[in-house]
Protein backbone atom coordinates (compact mmCIF):
# COMPACT_ATOMS: atom_id res chain seq x y z
CA UNK A 1 0.00 0.00 0.00
CA UNK A 2 1.50 3.32 -1.12
CA UNK A 3 0.00 6.12 0.96
CA UNK A 4 1.38 9.64 1.00
CA UNK A 5 3.10 10.59 4.25
CA UNK A 6 3.14 14.11 5.68
CA UNK A 7 5.94 14.73 8.17
CA UNK A 8 4.98 17.69 10.37
CA UNK A 9 7.90 19.30 12.21
CA UNK A 10 7.13 22.01 14.80
CA UNK A 11 10.21 24.19 15.28
CA UNK A 12 11.00 26.96 17.73
CA UNK A 13 14.53 28.45 17.64
CA UNK A 14 16.07 25.47 15.83
CA UNK A 15 18.13 27.35 13.25
CA UNK A 16 21.19 25.05 13.62
CA UNK A 17 19.17 21.85 13.47
CA UNK A 18 16.90 22.52 10.48
CA UNK A 19 19.53 22.07 7.70
CA UNK A 20 20.92 18.96 9.39
CA UNK A 21 17.42 17.51 9.79
CA UNK A 22 16.52 18.05 6.13
CA UNK A 23 19.84 16.48 5.15
CA UNK A 24 18.98 13.40 7.24
CA UNK A 25 15.49 13.22 5.73
CA UNK A 26 17.04 13.18 2.26
CA UNK A 27 18.84 9.97 3.23
CA UNK A 28 15.71 7.99 4.05
CA UNK A 29 13.80 5.95 1.47
CA UNK A 30 10.13 6.92 1.53
CA UNK A 31 8.19 6.60 -1.72
CA UNK A 32 5.69 9.43 -1.42
CA UNK A 33 6.12 12.04 1.27
CA UNK A 34 6.24 15.73 2.12
CA UNK A 35 7.82 17.64 4.98
CA UNK A 36 6.04 20.55 6.63
CA UNK A 37 8.12 22.72 8.93
CA UNK A 38 6.02 24.92 11.21
CA UNK A 39 8.06 27.77 12.61
CA UNK A 40 6.36 28.48 15.93
CA UNK A 41 7.25 32.11 16.52
CA UNK A 42 11.02 31.62 16.53
CA UNK A 43 13.15 34.59 17.59
CA UNK A 44 16.18 33.38 15.65
CA UNK A 45 16.49 32.72 11.87
CA UNK A 46 14.70 29.36 11.86
CA UNK A 47 12.07 30.55 9.38
CA UNK A 48 14.62 32.10 7.00
CA UNK A 49 16.88 29.04 7.18
CA UNK A 50 13.99 26.71 6.45
CA UNK A 51 12.81 28.83 3.52
CA UNK A 52 16.28 28.69 1.95
CA UNK A 53 15.93 24.92 1.73
CA UNK A 54 12.61 24.91 -0.15
CA UNK A 55 14.07 25.51 -3.62
CA UNK A 56 16.43 22.52 -3.30
CA UNK A 57 13.92 20.21 -1.62
CA UNK A 58 10.65 19.96 -3.55
CA UNK A 59 9.07 17.91 -0.78
CA UNK A 60 9.43 20.78 1.71
CA UNK A 61 6.78 23.28 2.83
CA UNK A 62 7.34 26.00 5.43
CA UNK A 63 4.65 27.85 7.35
CA UNK A 64 5.00 30.33 10.17
CA UNK A 65 3.33 31.43 13.38
CA UNK A 66 4.10 35.09 14.06
CA UNK A 67 4.21 34.35 17.78
CA UNK A 68 4.84 31.22 19.80
CA UNK A 69 1.60 29.25 20.14
CA UNK A 70 2.87 25.88 21.33
CA UNK A 71 3.42 22.45 19.82
CA UNK A 72 -0.25 21.50 19.64
CA UNK A 73 -1.15 24.57 17.57
CA UNK A 74 1.92 24.01 15.39
CA UNK A 75 0.80 20.44 14.78
CA UNK A 76 -2.72 21.60 13.91
CA UNK A 77 -1.36 24.20 11.45
CA UNK A 78 0.83 21.57 9.81
CA UNK A 79 -1.96 19.02 9.41
CA UNK A 80 -4.27 21.67 7.91
CA UNK A 81 -1.94 22.02 4.91
CA UNK A 82 -0.86 18.37 4.79
CA UNK A 83 -1.69 16.38 1.68
CA UNK A 84 -0.92 12.97 3.14
CA UNK A 85 -3.25 10.41 4.69
CA UNK A 86 -0.59 9.44 7.24
CA UNK A 87 0.76 12.19 9.51
CA UNK A 88 4.10 11.86 11.27
CA UNK A 89 4.73 14.16 14.23
CA UNK A 90 8.48 14.69 14.35
CA UNK A 91 10.56 17.17 16.45
CA UNK A 92 13.21 19.43 14.93
CA UNK A 93 15.88 18.84 17.59
CA UNK A 94 17.48 15.75 15.97
CA UNK A 95 17.08 13.69 19.13
CA UNK A 96 15.39 11.19 16.83
CA UNK A 97 16.72 10.28 13.39
CA UNK A 98 14.32 10.33 10.41
CA UNK A 99 15.19 6.70 9.68
CA UNK A 100 12.78 5.83 12.51
CA UNK A 101 9.84 7.19 10.51
CA UNK A 102 9.44 4.05 8.41
CA UNK A 103 9.03 1.96 11.59
CA UNK A 104 6.01 4.06 12.51
CA UNK A 105 4.44 4.20 9.06
CA UNK A 106 4.92 0.47 8.48
CA UNK A 107 2.78 -0.15 11.57
CA UNK A 108 0.13 2.21 10.22
CA UNK A 109 0.12 0.24 6.97
CA UNK A 110 -0.40 -2.93 9.01
CA UNK A 111 -3.76 -1.52 10.11
CA UNK A 112 -3.01 0.51 13.23
CA UNK A 113 -4.50 3.99 13.53
CA UNK A 114 -1.85 5.63 15.71
CA UNK A 115 1.68 4.48 16.53
CA UNK A 116 3.97 6.01 19.12
CA UNK A 117 7.69 5.62 19.69
CA UNK A 118 9.04 3.99 22.82
CA UNK A 119 12.27 5.79 23.69
CA UNK A 120 15.45 3.81 24.21
CA UNK A 121 18.80 5.38 25.01
CA UNK A 122 19.94 7.92 27.56
CA UNK A 123 17.15 10.28 28.61
CA UNK A 124 17.90 13.06 31.08
CA UNK A 125 14.31 13.36 32.26
CA UNK A 126 13.78 9.61 32.62
CA UNK A 127 12.57 9.82 36.23
CA UNK A 128 9.85 12.43 35.66
CA UNK A 129 8.90 10.82 32.34
CA UNK A 130 8.69 7.39 33.99
CA UNK A 131 6.32 8.63 36.69
CA UNK A 132 4.22 10.48 34.13
CA UNK A 133 3.95 7.50 31.76
CA UNK A 134 3.23 5.03 34.56
CA UNK A 135 0.53 7.30 35.96
CA UNK A 136 -0.95 7.68 32.47
CA UNK A 137 -1.07 3.91 31.93
CA UNK A 138 -2.83 3.40 35.25
CA UNK A 139 -5.32 6.22 34.72
CA UNK A 140 -6.22 5.35 31.14
CA UNK A 141 -5.39 1.62 30.97
CA UNK A 142 -3.52 2.17 27.73
CA UNK A 143 -1.17 -0.48 26.24
CA UNK A 144 1.87 1.71 25.47
CA UNK A 145 4.90 2.69 27.52
CA UNK A 146 5.70 6.17 26.22
CA UNK A 147 3.29 8.99 25.39
CA UNK A 148 5.94 11.70 24.74
CA UNK A 149 7.73 10.56 21.64
CA UNK A 150 7.49 10.70 17.85
CA UNK A 151 4.17 9.52 16.46
CA UNK A 152 2.42 8.52 13.27
CA UNK A 153 -1.35 8.57 12.86
CA UNK A 154 -4.04 8.74 10.24
CA UNK A 155 -5.83 11.97 9.45
CA UNK A 156 -9.05 10.37 10.67
CA UNK A 157 -7.56 10.05 14.14
CA UNK A 158 -6.46 13.66 14.16
CA UNK A 159 -9.88 15.03 13.26
CA UNK A 160 -11.77 12.74 15.66
CA UNK A 161 -9.96 13.69 18.87
CA UNK A 162 -10.21 16.97 20.81
CA UNK A 163 -6.94 18.92 20.93
CA UNK A 164 -6.39 21.79 23.32
CA UNK A 165 -3.17 23.59 24.21
CA UNK A 166 -0.43 21.04 25.08
CA UNK A 167 -2.77 18.11 24.47
CA UNK A 168 -0.53 16.70 21.72
CA UNK A 169 1.00 14.71 24.59
CA UNK A 170 -2.29 12.88 25.05
CA UNK A 171 -3.07 12.05 21.42
CA UNK A 172 -2.53 8.34 22.03
CA UNK A 173 -4.82 8.40 25.08
CA UNK A 174 -7.54 10.35 23.29
CA UNK A 175 -7.34 8.07 20.23
CA UNK A 176 -7.47 4.96 22.43
CA UNK A 177 -10.61 6.28 24.14
CA UNK A 178 -12.21 6.85 20.73
CA UNK A 179 -11.69 3.18 19.89
CA UNK A 180 -8.74 3.52 17.51
CA UNK A 181 -6.03 0.83 17.29
CA UNK A 182 -2.83 1.82 19.10
CA UNK A 183 0.68 0.40 18.76
CA UNK A 184 4.24 1.31 19.71
CA UNK A 185 7.73 0.70 18.30
CA UNK A 186 11.09 1.18 19.96
CA UNK A 187 13.02 4.24 18.76
CA UNK A 188 16.45 5.54 19.73
CA UNK A 189 16.80 8.85 21.54
CA UNK A 190 20.00 10.84 21.04
CA UNK A 191 21.40 13.79 23.04
CA UNK A 192 20.54 17.22 21.69
CA UNK A 193 23.53 18.81 19.90
CA UNK A 194 22.26 22.33 19.22
CA UNK A 195 19.76 24.65 20.87
CA UNK A 196 18.01 24.30 24.17
CA UNK A 197 15.29 21.92 25.29
CA UNK A 198 11.79 23.44 25.28
CA UNK A 199 10.53 21.02 27.93
CA UNK A 200 12.54 21.84 31.04
CA UNK A 201 11.48 23.23 34.41
CA UNK A 202 9.19 22.10 37.19
CA UNK A 203 6.52 24.41 35.82
CA UNK A 204 6.02 22.08 32.87
CA UNK A 205 5.72 19.11 35.22
CA UNK A 206 2.99 20.92 37.15
CA UNK A 207 1.18 21.84 33.91
CA UNK A 208 1.51 18.25 32.72
CA UNK A 209 -0.13 16.90 35.88
CA UNK A 210 -3.00 19.39 35.59
CA UNK A 211 -3.46 18.45 31.92
CA UNK A 212 -3.44 14.79 32.90
CA UNK A 213 -6.31 15.43 35.33
CA UNK A 214 -8.16 17.52 32.73
CA UNK A 215 -7.90 14.76 30.11
CA UNK A 216 -9.09 12.15 32.61
CA UNK A 217 -12.05 14.35 33.47
CA UNK A 218 -12.79 14.92 29.77
CA UNK A 219 -12.83 11.27 28.76
CA UNK A 220 -14.33 9.81 31.93
CA UNK A 221 -16.62 12.11 33.85
CA UNK A 222 -17.74 14.24 30.90
CA UNK A 223 -18.98 11.09 29.19
CA UNK A 224 -21.10 10.36 32.28
CA UNK A 225 -21.29 13.70 34.11
CA UNK A 226 -23.86 12.47 36.63
CA UNK A 227 -21.27 9.95 37.79
CA UNK A 228 -19.15 12.85 39.04
CA UNK A 229 -21.73 15.46 40.02
CA UNK A 230 -24.25 12.94 41.35
CA UNK A 231 -21.65 11.13 43.44
CA UNK A 232 -20.35 14.41 44.87
CA UNK A 233 -23.89 15.62 45.56
CA UNK A 234 -24.79 12.33 47.22
CA UNK A 235 -21.75 12.49 49.50
CA UNK A 236 -22.62 16.06 50.53
CA UNK A 237 -26.24 15.13 51.26
CA UNK A 238 -25.08 12.10 53.27
CA UNK A 239 -22.78 14.36 55.30
CA UNK A 240 -25.69 16.75 55.81
CA UNK A 241 -27.77 13.85 57.17
CA UNK A 242 -24.99 12.73 59.53
CA UNK A 243 -24.49 16.26 60.87
CA UNK A 244 -28.30 16.58 61.29
CA UNK A 245 -28.39 13.42 63.42
CA UNK A 246 -25.51 14.73 65.53
CA UNK A 247 -27.28 18.09 65.95
CA UNK A 248 -30.50 16.35 67.03
CA UNK A 249 -28.52 14.37 69.61
CA UNK A 250 -26.91 17.52 71.03
CA UNK A 251 -30.12 19.53 70.99
CA UNK A 252 -32.68 16.97 72.27
CA UNK A 253 -30.58 14.51 74.30
CA UNK A 254 -27.81 16.64 75.74
CA UNK A 255 -30.01 19.76 75.57
CA UNK A 256 -27.10 21.73 74.19
CA UNK A 257 -27.80 23.22 70.78
CA UNK A 258 -24.86 24.29 68.62
CA UNK A 259 -25.96 26.89 66.05
CA UNK A 260 -22.93 26.60 63.70
CA UNK A 261 -24.04 23.01 63.04
CA UNK A 262 -27.30 24.36 61.59
CA UNK A 263 -25.31 26.49 59.16
CA UNK A 264 -23.15 23.51 58.25
CA UNK A 265 -26.27 21.39 57.59
CA UNK A 266 -27.69 24.10 55.36
CA UNK A 267 -24.40 24.46 53.48
CA UNK A 268 -23.96 20.73 52.90
CA UNK A 269 -27.59 20.21 51.92
CA UNK A 270 -27.75 23.10 49.47
CA UNK A 271 -24.36 22.20 47.99
CA UNK A 272 -25.49 18.60 47.49
CA UNK A 273 -28.66 19.71 45.69
CA UNK A 274 -26.65 22.13 43.50
CA UNK A 275 -24.32 19.32 42.44
CA UNK A 276 -27.32 17.17 41.48
CA UNK A 277 -28.73 20.03 39.40
CA UNK A 278 -25.34 20.51 37.73
CA UNK A 279 -25.31 16.79 36.99
CA UNK A 280 -28.68 16.96 35.23
CA UNK A 281 -27.58 20.01 33.23
CA UNK A 282 -24.29 18.35 32.27
CA UNK A 283 -26.16 15.20 31.18
CA UNK A 284 -28.38 17.37 28.97
CA UNK A 285 -25.32 19.05 27.41
CA UNK A 286 -23.66 15.68 26.86
CA UNK A 287 -26.81 14.46 25.13
CA UNK A 288 -26.79 17.49 22.81
CA UNK A 289 -23.11 16.85 22.00
CA UNK A 290 -23.91 13.25 21.10
CA UNK A 291 -26.65 14.43 18.73
CA UNK A 292 -24.27 16.90 17.09
CA UNK A 293 -21.69 14.14 16.58
CA UNK A 294 -24.35 11.98 14.91
CA UNK A 295 -25.23 14.81 12.52
CA UNK A 296 -21.55 15.25 11.58
CA UNK A 297 -21.14 11.59 10.61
Amino acid sequence: MNTKISIVIPAHNEVENIPLLINEINKIKLKDYEVIIVDDGSTDNTYLEANKLVSKNKFLKVIRHKRKRGITDALISGVEVAGGDIIVFFPADLQYLPEEISKLTDKINEGYDIVTGWKTGKYEKWFVSGIYNNLSRRLFNIPVHDLNSIKAFTKEVFYKIPLRKDWHRYMVVLAWEQGFNVAEVKVTLYPRKYGKSKFGGMGRVFIGVLDLIAVKFQISFMRKPMLFFGTTGGILLLLALIVTIIEFYFRFVLLKGFRPMLYLIMFLGISGLIFFVLGFLAEAIAGIQDEIKKLKR
